[in-house]
């Protein structure tokens, strides 16, 4: 695992929001207490927290009637400031952590994620997210795309399959990203 230079290293925890939480990670109640620790492993270590979250105006003006947001439309799903989409208790932002807002799967679509990353001066991301499959998936291949090296804690990222949460940690992003777990990385932080 690469070494993590707090000035050049941030961590994104994305879409750990109640309604997500509950939908995909129901099978893990020890998740989002993982999570908690990697976060207070990186602030401990100076590294940025960002958490990336998803939700749209009522109305859903931003989700077109087609694609994979249709549904959510239709149910009035995700509304910004509803119970769902608040971020869980567990793993709430602290001081100093920053809030970006999504609009699709991926963490870079529809975000001011990049200019962020940009300007902290970041060239390797960790990544924690539900589900693995869906924001995980895409942040990760973007990132790929956009240079950054990667790190994905594959025991903090969940998905409803978890076959699908195997082939991708130990097969697709262990060709772009060290593969890790919390425990791991906590004590790679020092912490």
């Amino acid at each position: 695992m690469a070494a993590f230079d707090p000035s050049t290293t941030a961590l994104l925890i994305m879409d750990y929001q109640n309604q997500i939480v509950a939908d995909y990670a129901g099978g893990d109640p020890e998740l989002t207490l993982r999570a908690a620790s990697v976060l207070d492993a990186a602030r401990a270590a100076g590294i940025p927290v960002i958490h990336v979250v998803v939700h749209f105006r009522p109305g859903h003006p931003e989700v077109a009637n087609r694609g994979v947001f249709k549904g959510i439309k239709a149910a009035g799903a995700m509304i910004g400031g509803s119970e769902g989409t608040e971020i869980h208790p567990d793993v709430a932002p602290q001081s100093g952590d920053i809030l970006v807002t999504k609009k699709r799967i991926g963490a870079f679509t529809g975000s001011d994620l990049d200019v962020v990353l940009r300007s902290l001066g970041s060239q390797h991301l960790i990544l924690m997210g539900i589900a693995t499959s869906g924001v995980v998936l895409s942040t990760a291949r973007a990132a790929a795309d956009l240079d950054f090296e990667l790190t994905v804690v594959e025991d903090c990222c969940a998905d409803q399959d978890e076959e699908v949460h195997r082939v991708l940690t130990r097969k697709i992003f262990a060709r772009a990203a060290d593969i890790t777990t919390a425990k791991k990385l906590i004590a790679k932080l020092g912490h």
